[in-house]
C-alpha cells in the first residue's frame, strides 16, 4: 500500500470512528452546526402540531438515520470487511510505534 492509499484509508478510519462516537453518545459529543435543507412544510407542520422541540428531535433522528447509512457505505468502500479493517488498524499501530 502506498502512502496516498494509506492516508486515504486513515482519513476514512477517523471519519468512521467519529461517526461511531457521535452515534454512541447520542449526539452529546462536541459537534459543528451547519445549515441543512429541510422541506419547509415538514418544519412548519411538525412545529405547528408537535412543537419546535419535537421538530428538532425529528430532524436529528432523520440525520442520524442518514449518517448511519452513509457510514456503512463508506466502511464498505474503504475496508470491505472486518478482517481488512483489523489489518489496517494493525498497520496504523505499527506505523505509530516508529
Amino acid at each position: 500500500m502506498n502512502e496516498r492509499e494509506f492516508q486515504k484509508k486513515y482519513i476514512n478510519l477517523r471519519i468512521l470512528k467519529s461517526i461511531q462516537d457521535y452515534l454512541k453518545e447520542d449526539g452529546k459529543m462536541p459537534k459543528a452546526v451547519y445549515p441543512i435543507n429541510v422541506p419547509y412544510e415538514l418544519v412548519y407542520q411538525i412545529s405547528k402540531t408537535e412543537g419546535v422541540k419535537k421538530c428538532d428531535e425529528l430532524i436529528h433522528h432523520i440525520f442520524r438515520i442518514g449518517l448511519t447509512a452513509w457510514s456503512e457505505k463508506l466502511y464498505n468502500e474503504a475496508f470491505g470487511s472486518q478482517k481488512d479493517l483489523e489489518e489496517f488498524i494493525e498497520l496504523v499501530k505499527k506505523r505509530n510505534k516508529r
